[in-house]
């Protein structure tokens, strides 16, 4: 066949394929936002709820512990079969992970749900692989796809979702093989979420000022402090988990375990603020000068919840994060405070994953166009000072960031 036809036929192949996958990951992050507004609701309705958190905690172990150990390592395990694949995905990854993540917001835990949408992704596009019988390097961009059209649904960030499952894999290294799955399904995925009539939290940035020497200073110096945030949030969640799973050896006891400490410091230390996807204080950060206090606390809330294996993601608390201490950088180096919260929103999650393009395209996408530059160096020097750690276990390190 003639190259061009060859492109023809490959082109045609990913819009088919891409489609496919976009429509059931779509559908599937719409339904998961939809059952995520009816938790915090329901939650909210009845503060007593929360103390179920460790008995809920522990049946969604117990269900992992019979069902779903193959299916545990959750984003880490789409990242190892794209490495290296070798077994289709279990299709309970799916109903498992929304279950374990509905539960977790239902009775208060600090979780978030990009890591939901991304395996439900996944999951939903593996199966294609019974169907098709890929070899090995379409199931590759199959799983991208499905990882980047559920991405791109649950945040509304098409250009980011796009790129997201490209540039998560290997730190420093693009795999641009996929550009055309990732980026249709990233756009077909987010549309389809939008016709089941989702509708995703507006931000605004304030307006931006001109580009400055002392301001892009201070955003560079602003960025450095996001990077460092994302690398403790990764190790500490990471050193608590294994600490979790030295000290209690039956998995199903690690969340009820930390079920009871999170009620404890929800109840009697005043931490009811920062349950859940804590949505109201993000966007406060964008209105009025915020405490160090609610980054701090919400860091601590959502290290506890997933370092005891509550199910959910790292994303959304991670821009709790870094809107929060944005808000309050701001202050002390007088810029705007929206401004500043805008790019501590996605560096903090730029330094944790090692994704500074992904995390740039989605404040242009949240925030508009005029954050650009800004959002770039805070994004980029995020990156820089996050060193080698991340919240992705499987993720490649194999290229230093700075040689």
């Amino acid at each position: 066949m003639e190259p061009r036809l060859k492109l023809v036929a490959y082109v045609f192949k990913w819009v088919v394929l891409a489609s496919c996958v976009a429509a059931l990951a779509g559908t599937a992050s719409a339904a998961f936002l939809w059952s995520l507004e009816w938790a915090g609701q329901t939650r909210d309705a009845h503060p007593l709820w929360i103390w179920a958190l460790p008995v809920a905690g522990w049946l969604v172990g117990w269900i992992y512990h019979q069902l779903g150990r193959d299916v545990e390592a959750g984003n880490n395990l789409l990242i190892d079969e794209i490495h290296d694949p070798k077994k289709v995905v279990p299709l309970r990854m799916a109903p498992l992970i929304l279950f374990g993540t509905i539960a977790s917001h239902l009775f208060g835990a600090s979780v978030g749900r990009e890591g939901t949408a991304v395996q439900m992704g996944g999951a939903l596009a593996d199966q294609f692989t019974h169907l098709f019988k890929f070899n090995k390097q379409d199931r590759r961009l199959i799983l991208m796809a499905g990882m980047s059209a559920g991405f791109a649904s649950v945040f509304g960030t098409p250009l980011a979702g796009a790129v997201f499952a490209m540039e998560v894999l290997v730190v420093g290294r693009m795999r641009y093989d996929a550009l055309w799955p990732c980026a249709l399904a990233a756009l077909v995925a987010d549309q389809v979420c939008q016709l089941w009539g989702i509708q995703h939290t507006a931000y605004s940035a304030g307006t931006i000022p001109p580009i400055g020497v002392g301001l892009l200073c201070a955003v560079a110096m602003a960025g450095a402090v996001f990077g460092l945030a994302g690398q403790l949030f990764a190790k500490t969640t990471h050193l608590l988990s294994a600490a979790m799973k030295n000290l209690v050896a039956y998995a199903p006891l690690r969340p009820f375990v930390g079920g009871i400490v999170v009620v404890l410091l929800i109840e009697f230390a005043g931490y009811g603020r920062y349950m859940g996807l804590g949505i109201p204080v993000i966007q406060e950060a964008f209105v009025h000068p915020l405490s160090i206090s609610d980054s701090l606390n919400k860091f601590v809330l959502t290290v506890i919840s997933l370092g005891s294996s509550f199910k959910g993601g790292e994303v959304t608390p991670l821009f709790f994060i870094g809107a929060t201490l944005g808000n309050t950088l701001a202050a002390w180096m007088d810029v705007p405070f929206a401004m500043l919260a805008a790019i501590g929103f996605v560096a903090v999650f730029a330094g944790a994953a090692n994704t500074p393009l992904t995390c740039t395209l989605m404040a242009i996408e949240l925030f508009g166009s005029q954050i650009g530059i800004y959002a770039l160096i805070g994004c980029v020097l995020s990156y820089s000072f996050s060193g080698r750690s991340g919240i992705y276990r499987s993720q490649v390190k194999t290229n230093f960031k700075h040689v």
